[in-house]
């Protein structure tokens, strides 16, 4: 089919896609993009996928084929480059469609952040920057689950994925020539585990509000949240549309399985949830009687207002530095990345539960992690050189 100027293979059935599988597997490289609805299901509804197999385009209706998986399995297996820009999303279709995620990935979004770019870059500000050429803007707050798609739906999407393959080549030469390859394929790899890791585990530390919990309200909490987990899987509903956090955390501080308390709550006085208080009672009493040394442990931050500061003052210094380097220091950590460190360098009994903290793996260590080590055990100092300059901060040795 043709769009604007651009010709591309409509998929719209189970065989077209097994075999245009067949013929994709052989390619080098497959670039790919997702048009995807989020807002009212446990997970989101993939809509279409925009696919170039080293450069032949082709458009995939996922709502018109019964089953993926061929494509999944193709892009998943070795042999091949994977190309995408923000890609956390398609590594998470991928993932729950095969287990896995593409072997070789490249993402230009990370890699323009190695080079130099802010970070998170925008496709269109790459291909602007890069390429010297503007994305198409509208279609952005489009129903994607519509049909049929216009010809101005289909351009816009098919657009997403045209220049992929040169945004890469562009980026992976500057790296090369910036003597960082070795650490982009070092980041992609860490940050594919990332994405592993944060899809298998459990995320009830991220129910908002939940600091001020002691460990028998965390145990409350864990267990609504994997009530919760399960329940927006069942009715496939966004879990906060089940349950949100601020009641979670209310029900954690009360402790009460008494159903009569738990409707007291306010904002449990809703039909839905009034019908599920025995299922909510009968999570917070297995909670409450759970032994003590099976409750969640305490995330402890001590001397709260001196960390603070020092990590201000680090996340300045790793600025600097990353300035002066031509990176991208969104890439690099955020102020939450540099406080973890601290802790984690800080406290003994933090590290025996921790991992080793992101600046202090890989080629973060390298760029800051070492800096800030040395920092915070006194081996070096910092000091205002210019403070009108670009990179007002040095580092010196203080002989110790």
């Amino acid at each position: 089919m043709i769009g604007t100027g651009v010709s591309y293979r409509n998929i719209t059935t189970d065989e077209q896609l097994r075999l245009y599988c067949k013929e994709l597997a052989d390619c080098k490289s497959i670039a790919f993009d997702t048009e995807f609805v989020a807002e009212h299901t446990y997970r989101p509804v993939l809509c279409l996928l925009q696919v170039a197999g080293d450069g032949e385009l082709a458009l995939i209706d996922a709502l018109k084929i019964g089953d993926l998986t061929p494509f999944w399995q193709v892009v998943s297996a070795s042999g091949h480059e994977t190309i995408v820009h923000a890609g956390r999303g398609e590594i998470e279709f991928c993932y729950y469609a095969v287990g896995r995620a593409p072997e070789k990935l490249v993402d230009v979004q990370i890699a323009a952040g190695l080079a130099g770019f802010e970070y998170p870059a925008g496709y269109s500000k790459l291909i602007s920057k890069l390429l010297g050429q503007a994305k198409q803007k509208h279609e952005t707050r489009t129903d994607w689950q519509r049909r049929p798609l216009s010809k101005r739906q289909i351009d816009y999407a098919m657009d997403d994925v045209i220049h992929l393959k040169s945004l890469r080549d562009k980026l992976l030469l500057k790296l090369e020539s910036m003597g960082r390859i070795e650490w982009f394929w070092d980041e992609m790899n860490s940050w594919g585990e990332d994405v592993r890791h944060y899809l298998t585990s459990e995320r009830w530390r991220r129910v908002s509000g939940n600091s001020g919990l002691n460990r028998r309200g965390l145990a409350i909490a864990r267990e609504l949240w994997r009530w919760r987990e399960a329940e927006a899987e069942r009715l496939d509903r966004p879990p906060r549309r089940i349950l949100r956090d601020d009641l979670i955390v209310e029900l954690a501080k009360r402790r009460s399985a008494d159903p009569k308390r738990i409707c007291a709550v306010r904002g449990l006085d809703r039909g839905e949830l009034r019908k599920s208080v025995p299922q909510i009672a009968e999570r917070i009493q297995r909670a409450t009687e759970l032994p003590d040394d099976e409750c969640p442990r305490v995330a402890v931050h001590k001397k709260v207002s001196q960390m603070s500061v020092l990590g201000q003052f680090l996340f300045s210094a790793l600025g600097s530095v990353c300035r002066e380097m031509d990176l991208s220091p969104g890439l690099v950590g955020t102020p939450g990345d540099v406080r973890e460190l601290i802790v984690y360098r800080n406290d003994p009994d933090h590290r025996k539960h921790h991992r080793l903290p992101k600046l202090a793996t890989g080629w973060r260590a390298e760029v800051v992690g070492k800096l800030f080590d040395e920092l915070l055990s006194g081996k070096k100092a910092a000091k205002i050189v210019d403070p009108e300059s670009d990179h007002p901060l040095a580092f010196e040795s203080t002989g110790h």
